[in-house]
């Protein structure tokens, strides 16, 4: 139990003013919240938009406290909290922020913070707070894709066992059946990375249409992504990158249907995807996940739909994803080793 009534936060005063340091009320646990010592944040980009440019925040919730990815010490639980989350556990977790009304006592850029334990994952034994806190909006993210473009969840007491390597069972999809390239934009991003390694983990599935993961990245780093599970990887700066991810494909005997969006151009995996929509009369719905914002002007593709990856706004909803995204999916690959 912690007996401190206040706490330092850097404060979000007004939109695109800079953070003050001041004290704030230490606030309690609801019944379903952790109360967290914050041991370290991790910034990413929608951080500095959101002080900025207000995104999300409405304008009558100022002053607040901003943020998304932490690691700190559970020092309060609410009473509807599991055992795992005792108090004195190490955790990271994925901030509430946005989806409590920009409440400040859901920001993370203070030294103490409340979360949903669903939005929790205990760290391993030697993980640095660091280290642990660049991961929930890591993994939030392309697993996010994954569920708004309809691909199949794992199932994790199976695959994730073995760390999706392919058990051959007598449902398994043949290798005509494993027909599909995953390609992944952006690929040596934080979010691209771990769009590579969670599309490793769903090709290796035995269930799964998907035979090779493609990715995009910058020449320093293509030898990088390819040792995270990318089966080809390709130089997004070339003038030719379009043509050479689809002569890859045909070469391989692979269709692309369906790409993840970590950082780049919309417009180059539109082309991808139109590429492989000839001749599909009755082809499903090809789908790119954008984890950055769709411009108002993009263009539109018949038959390729653009999806902005957020988590749902129904609570009940939201709070399932984001336990089996934190809770299950990264619980278990941490444990196994496996990203």
């Amino acid at each position: 139990m912690t007996t401190t009534t206040t706490h330092l936060a850097a404060i979000t005063p007004a939109k695109g003013e800079p953070f003050t340091l001041q004290p704030r009320p230490t606030p309690k646990p609801d019944p379903n919240d952790l109360l967290i010592a914050v041991k370290s944040v991790a910034l990413n980009p929608a951080d500095a938009i959101m002080r900025d440019q207000g995104l999300f925040i409405p304008p009558s919730t100022y002053p607040t406290v901003i943020g998304f990815d932490m690691a700190g010490l559970v020092l309060e639980v609410g009473a509807n909290v599991p055992p795992a989350f005792k108090p004195n556990t190490r955790i990271a977790a994925y901030s509430a922020f946005v989806w409590k009304a920009c409440d400040p006592d859901y920001g993370p850029f203070q030294e103490f913070c409340l979360v949903p334990w669903q939005h929790a994952v205990v760290l391993p034994e030697g993980m640095s707070w660091n280290r642990g806190s660049t991961l929930p909006v890591a993994v939030q993210v392309p697993l996010c894709a994954w569920d708004m473009m309809g691909i199949p969840r794992l199932d994790m007491g199976r695959d994730m066992g073995s760390m999706g390597k392919t058990t051959q069972t007598d449902s398994a999809p043949t290798t005509a059946q494993k027909g599909e390239a995953l390609l992944i934009w952006g690929a040596s991003s934080s979010v691209g990375t771990m769009g590579v390694q969670t599309a490793r983990i769903l090709r290796d599935d035995s269930t799964s249409s998907f035979r090779a993961v493609y990715a995009t990245a910058g020449v320093a780093n293509l030898d990088y992504v390819k040792s995270l599970g990318a089966d080809r990887v390709f130089d997004y700066k070339d003038a030719q990158v379009v043509d050479a991810i689809i002569s890859a494909a045909e070469k391989d005997g692979l269709v692309i249907r369906f790409c993840f969006l970590a950082t780049g151009s919309l417009g180059s995996c539109q082309a991808v995807l139109k590429a492989f929509r000839r001749g599909g009369i009755g082809m499903t719905l090809s789908k790119i996940a954008s984890a950055p914002p769709v411009p108002q002007d993009a263009e539109v593709v018949e038959g390729v739909e653009t999806i902005f990856l957020m988590p749902s706004i129904v609570e009940e909803e939201r709070l399932e994803q984001f336990r089996y995204w934190i809770g299950t999916w990264l619980r278990e690959t941490l444990v196994k080793g496996g990203y």
